[in-house]
């Protein structure tokens, strides 16, 4: 399964729904995402990993470096949907310390600040280029 990174905006929160693979091959595709979303301002961000498949070392850099880019830029990003091994990855690297993990989206748009509407929309599909 290739990687994907849905984007859609719900209220002020942009929810970006990864799927697939995260690894070396695809490293990069999700910073990429996450930097253009900061470009335009976008600084609620919410990643649906209920998709995600596999994580690899690059796919769990790719994880922190979009955090703190988020962080730095002053904004605010939250994770829902772990799968069971997606879990258990971030618990042996302690990196679910870091991240605000939510059982449901909804919960989660709620923990933002400032207001999320319902309205839904698909903005884009990111895949990484073949090289």
């Amino acid at each position: 399964m290739n990687f994907s990174a849905i984007i859609r905006q719900v209220g002020q929160v942009s929810v970006v729904e990864v799927t697939g693979k995260l690894t070396s091959f695809e490293s990069g595709a999700l910073r990429t995402s996450i930097a253009k979303l900061l470009k335009e301002g976008r600084m609620q961000i919410l990643l649906n990993l209920s998709g995600l498949v596999y994580l690899d070392s690059s796919g769990i850099e790719d994880l922190v470096h979009t955090y703190m880019s988020v962080i730095k830029s002053g904004g605010e990003m939250n994770v829902v949907g772990l799968t069971d091994k997606v879990e258990e990855i971030l618990k042996i690297t302690q990196l679910y310390q870091v991240f605000q993990e939510f059982k449901d989206e909804r919960s989660a748009l709620q923990s933002f600040s400032g207001d999320s509407s319902k309205r839904k929309t698909v903005l884009e599909i990111v895949r990484p280029s073949k090289n």
